[in-house]
């Protein structure tokens, strides 16, 4: 397989004024076997147009309107009508860099199935990057450089949307866009992991992903944070929860109530500590909250962190060090 053809999947809605760019960089790779299955999720301004012309002047660009709504239903429509022997997303509204789909094939055809290629990711914005996207980009990167992007899946999607690539049959074997689970990125992920997809380490920029106030992300309810509480918990009862050690819930603050609720709700037994002296002591929804200290009484616990300070989140990894507990095994950071 010296030049395997790439399936580029891109829903679009309403985003006209940054399609020309999206495929432009496509057009412009230096790798060029691939298709793009491009899905108009009823758009109401020119995009469906321009994408339109685009596929009158190259046949590998082809358009087809979404079966149903949303970015689930979108790249249902476009995976059904891939031919590649690799698969790929893309966002409507950002960049390639020209060597992303080169880069990202040679990786795959030397590993071989059962690895997901990675890449790279640098924001970009008319008025610059806020703090928080500086930070994630910076965390997202540190991981995508080793392949580690597992190590730390449980705190935010390590694997974000336009920045994958796997062979078809691994994407079929991880179920694809089956889960009508939101947010789509941060389930796929979790699959990826789930069965076992190695990451490929990548030390290069290979995106380009742009910020906007209307950017689906910031808009849409379903990349509101309590769904992805939803699918962190969901995946960490599945694929990490024992139910012969103690499980314990580190923090008070809302991600922690919210995981302490969705526990009672499903009859799982937990404690609860954190380090608010004016809570301590309390019962918050019937459950005692206890101090740190508490975790010694413990025998093997799990913990769930949802302590979000990044010194206090040091402080705990040197805690967990001295008790010999290891991450993703002992403990796991939720935030």
């Amino acid at each position: 397989m010296a030049h395997p053809k790439v399936s580029i999947l891109i829903p679009f809605k309403n985003t006209e004024a940054y399609l020309p760019q999206c495929l432009d960089s496509i057009i412009g790779q230096t790798y060029q076997n691939w298709e793009v299955l491009a899905v108009n999720d009823h758009s109401t301004d020119q995009s469906r147009a321009l994408v339109q012309g685009y596929a009158q002047k190259d046949d590998r660009i082809k358009i087809f309107d979404n079966n149903g709504t949303g970015i689930i239903e979108g790249l249902r429509t476009a995976y059904s009508q891939a031919q590649g022997n690799m698969v790929s997303r893309m966002d409507s509204d950002d960049i390639m860099k020209p060597e992303k789909l080169a880069y990202m094939t040679q990786a795959l055809v030397q590993s071989g199935p059962g690895h997901v290629s990675v890449g790279q990711v640098k924001y970009f914005s008319d008025r610059g990057i806020s703090n928080g996207y500086a930070r994630y980009e910076t965390w997202l990167n540190q991981l995508t450089e080793t392949g580690s992007n597992y190590q730390e899946i449980y705190k935010e999607c390590s694997i974000p949307s336009p920045a994958w690539m796997t062979f078809t049959e691994d994407l079929d074997r991880v179920g694809a866009f089956e889960p009508n689970l939101y947010p789509e990125d941060y389930d796929l992920t979790f699959r990826f992991y789930k069965h076992g997809l190695q990451c490929i380490p990548c030390s290069q920029v290979l995106h380009l992903w742009r910020d906007y106030d209307t950017r689906t992300s910031r808009t849409s309810e379903h990349y509101a944070q309590n769904y992805f509480l939803d699918i962190k918990l969901r995946y960490f009862l599945e694929l990490e929860y024992d139910k012969t050690r103690p499980l314990v819930i580190w923090g008070a603050g809302n991600k922690g109530k919210q995981i302490a609720r969705d526990l009672q709700q499903q009859n799982i037994p937990f404690y609860w500590i954190c380090d608010n002296p004016n809570k301590i002591g309390k019962d918050i929804y019937g459950e005692p909250m206890r101090p740190f200290t508490f975790l010694q009484n413990l025998a093997h616990a799990q913990s769930i962190i949802t302590v979000a300070n990044e010194d206090a989140q040091k402080e705990i990894r040197a805690y967990m060090a001295q008790r010999n507990m290891h991450a993703m095994t002992d403990y796991f950071f939720f935030c």
